[in-house]
């Protein structure tokens, strides 16, 4: 397997393209999500809030209609055709090429937030620039950089949705093979008696739903309704792909693969039977993925990250608003492990003034009782004094998509 390095030069060279705006890797997965897509991606984390798949039933609520599950505005590259201008088209011979090729890439950290719900049949337009490149020493890998992006999304009447900003961590996989930090992980073999307790709590699980959560009626303290995620499974990954596509390397099959292969081709290693194969093969392959330095295959952060926002979304109801999400990815999440997604209200206020809101503190933890992905939210809530939930404004009271991506930025640059 060829490595990269990360150096000074490759570091100086992807600081360079800081505020550039670019293309995304991939194209769209969805160019125009509808109801479909909707369910698609709720079925993909194990999400059955009919909110999201049951048109008649979404019709009876405040959004009068059929709305995306969060999920679907942002992570990697769901939605959102590219919108860059003729200028910054011409300088994308700048952008070229990985300046740390070879560098391994996990997804290690993410903070999402959400304007306005997604309704079927839009087109989504996106803005992606690189806004941060930080050198920060790994224990698994050595030396690290932190890889910071950010995206805002519109539909095509206009409508402002949300935002993100994605880490992605680069490490030397050949010095995380020799730490070998994680070679003491060990998944035990789950008892029928053991999976049966996991199934009680699958059966007590259900959305709030109909039901309002008035922000009168919580307290800081209040702990959120807990979900369980697993035991994960290979074929878990696989339903993931069929709601989420196969992200940002765009990983295909057959003639498909052939392509993308010769698009990016360090991508790209022959196994044990000499045939060409995605890296992104880690999660499911056991071999492959201890070459680079796991002890078997793994789960995608964006997993957890979308069972974070389940979590949230069944405990707040239909009339209740999730604004913002951030998450860190601390620990792997391996084939045979279980995630216990829960957390607590640590703040309860009028947010800008006049809006309802909790902050929450939320984890995903594992049967080992290792806090994998620590995360907080922030959650709008109905109110009897206050009235319905108010959705809030973009930042800056942005009214383009290009204000609302170039104050994703100014906020990046300020709060680092």
């Amino acid at each position: 397997m060829t490595t990269g390095k990360i150096t000074d030069e490759g570091v100086a060279r992807l600081r360079s393209r800081i505020g550039v705006p670019h293309p995304y890797p991939a194209p769209p997965h969805y160019r125009r999500p509808g109801e479909d897509a909707f369910r698609h991606i709720a079925w993909a984390y194990g999400d059955d809030n009919p909110l999201w798949s049951d048109p008649d039933y979404a019709a009876g609520t405040r959004w009068k209609g059929s709305i995306a599950p969060p999920s679907l505005v942002g992570g990697d590259s769901l939605i959102g055709e590219d919108s860059l201008t003729e200028a910054e088209l011409a300088r994308q011979d700048e952008l070229k090429g990985d300046p740390l090729r070879g560098v391994h890439a996990f997804y290690a950290a993410s903070e999402r937030e959400w304007w306005a719900p997604l309704t079927p049949g839009h087109r989504v337009f996106r803005r992606t620039a690189l806004v941060g490149v930080v050198d920060k020493p790994s224990e698994f890998g050595g030396r690290g950089i932190q890889e910071w992006t950010s995206q805002a999304f519109r539909t095509d009447d206009g409508t402002l949705l949300g935002a993100q900003y994605r880490m992605m961590y680069r490490t030397e996989r050949e010095k995380a093979r020799e730490r070998k930090k994680y070679d003491d992980v060990a998944i035990e073999p789950w008892t029928e008696e053991r999976i049966a307790e996991l199934d009680a709590q699958y059966e007590a699980e259900k959305p709030r739903g109909a039901e309002p959560r008035w922000w009168e009626d919580v307290e800081e303290g209040q702990k959120i309704s807990p979900l369980v995620k697993g035991p994960l499974t290979v074929t878990d990954m696989v339903c993931w792909h069929v709601g989420m596509g196969m992200g940002m390397y765009n990983v295909a099959p057959l003639r498909l693969a052939y392509r993308n292969r010769k698009r990016v081709p360090r991508f790209y290693h022959r196994d044990e039977l000499g045939v060409p194969d995605a890296m992104q093969r880690v999660h499911w392959d056991p071999a492959f993925a201890r070459k680079s330095g796991n002890p078997t295959t793994f789960d995608y952060g964006r997993m957890r990250e979308t069972w974070l926002i389940h979590a949230c979304t069944d405990w707040m109801g239909d009339d209740a608003w999730l604004w913002r999400l951030r998450v860190e990815f601390r620990k792997f999440n391996y084939v045979g492990d279980v995630q216990w997604v829960e957390g607590e209200i640590v703040r309860k206020y009028l947010a800008e003034g006049d809006r309802p809101a909790v902050d929450l503190e939320l984890r995903t933890r594992n049967q080992r009782g290792e806090v994998t992905s620590p995360a907080s939210a922030t959650v709008l809530l109905p109110s009897r004094e206050h009235g319905p939930v108010r959705l809030p404004d973009p930042p800056g009271s942005a009214t383009t998509l290009e204000d609302a991506f170039d104050a994703t930025i100014d906020r990046f640059a300020r709060d680092r």
